[in-house]
């Protein structure tokens, strides 16, 4: 029976791929295979298979076994010997390795989804792979690095990047025989084009200014530059490390960070009441009216709760760095929200390893998920305009560059 005129060819074949067995799949690859690779030697014996011809210079000798792993499972290949020199198919498989490399890719890819070793092991001999280790997943992972290195090393020659998002992250690692927390410390920017790109990625013992300041440093020494605002949380020493590294950017602290901890000082029953009196403050439309708001709120405070009061004193001109810029950008700028949803991800993907076997291994892991990551923004819309971010460049009142020496002051 002759398919549909409707149907197209491409069509058809995927859909008798799809219908068909694993074992018939098998058998196609394997006999595509085995053919390559006898057309190959007859090409190096310069005659067919069991041709008698005085333009031969070479002849077969039997065929050597060799397994080989694909993505529609385990095939048992038969390779070609001769009897004078060697042949290998190195454009199939690479020497003393058995596996596809869109297996170990798929294998990779399975681990950067998040997908545990030993599902990793389950899921291949679904597939009919036989064989396959937890270590020679691990292994496969590890095709990962040049990619991670790679992203991790890039110039950052993208800027200026005027808005840049600090984040840490915990992750469990063995060292030294037992369970030690690292911070995984993660910066995210704006570049000129108005995307968000993921600046870098690196781990440290703990989360200090020691730790920030090496990690800036070496944002800046692959290019990071025209930084105008830092938006982070409060944690010690990333204020100060900001403020060495990074002259002439202006600090923000998470406004969703800092609500958490102006909560605690107010009692359980209070504490909608406050939450609402804080957002009051970000609801205004615009710098004059936001400030005006705030010196309310922290009156109304003092009055009920001191020390809820004085603390909002305290940082209210860190929260309210994101007024000098237009308000066309203050939700995009005003908290650390961005990164929390980044972070999310990373945490579903490393929630599956749990504890990390090395630091390495964090790298591989969430430097992968970052790239990819920054790859599906750099495909996305602007976060911000052009034409917004070159005003977010002017200084805002009196409508001058902050810097007259910076020839990118001026531009989109």
């Amino acid at each position: 029976m002759t398919a549909p005129d409707s149907l197209p060819l491409n069509a058809l074949i995927e859909a008798n791929l799809a219908s068909a067995s694993p074992d018939l799949l098998r058998a196609m690859v394997k006999t595509f295979a085995d053919s390559l690779m006898s057309a190959e030697a007859d090409t190096l014996c310069n005659a067919e298979y069991g041709q008698v011809s005085d333009e031969r210079v070479n002849q077969r000798n039997g065929y050597r076994p060799r397994e080989w792993d694909t993505r529609a499972g385990t095939v048992d290949l038969a390779i070609p010997k001769l009897r004078q020199g060697s042949y290998f198919p190195s454009w199939l498989l690479e020497r003393r390795r058995r596996a596809e490399q869109a297996l170990i890719s798929v294998v990779a890819t399975a681990y950067l989804l998040g997908v545990s070793t030993r599902r990793v092991e389950k899921l291949a001999q679904t597939l009919g792979v036989t064989q396959l280790s937890k270590s020679q997943v691990s292994d496969m992972a590890k095709h990962l690095d040049a990619r991670v290195a790679e992203f991790r090393n890039r110039p950052l020659d993208q800027g200026p990047y005027t808005f840049v998002w600090l984040d840490a992250l915990t992750q469990k690692v063995r060292e030294g025989g037992r369970v030690v927390n690292i911070a995984c410390l993660v910066a995210v920017g704006v570049n000129n084009e108005g995307q968000r790109e993921v600046l870098g990625v690196d781990v440290a013992t703990v989360e200090d200014g020691a730790g920030w300041t090496a990690f800036l440093r070496s944002l800046v020494a692959r290019g990071l530059g025209g930084v105008k605002l830092v938006v982070s949380d409060a944690h010690a020493g990333l204020v100060d490390a900001i403020g060495g590294v990074l002259p002439g950017a202006s600090w923000q602290r998470c406004r969703t960070h800092y609500a958490r901890n102006l909560l605690s000082l107010a009692p359980k029953s209070a504490q909608p009441w406050v939450a609402t009196l804080l957002r009051t403050v970000f609801e205004q439309p615009d710098a004059e009216a936001v400030r005006k708001q705030m010196t309310q709120v922290i009156s109304s405070l003092q009055e009920k709760f001191p020390a809820a009061g004085e603390h909002l004193e305290a940082a209210s001109e860190d929260l309210l760095a994101f007024t000098v810029f237009p308000r066309t950008v203050w939700k995009s700028i005003w908290s650390n929200n961005p990164q929390e949803r980044l972070n999310k991800e990373i945490r579903r993907r490393t929630d599956v390893v749990g504890i990390f076997p090395d630091r390495p291994s964090v790298i591989r892991l969430v430097g992968a998920v970052l790239a990819e990551q920054s790859d599906e923004w750099a495909e996305q819309r602007r976060y911000i305009g052009s034409e917004i971010l070159g005003r977010c460049r002017l200084h805002p009142i009196e409508g001058q560059p902050t810097d007259t020496t910076d020839p990118t002051a001026l531009t989109a």
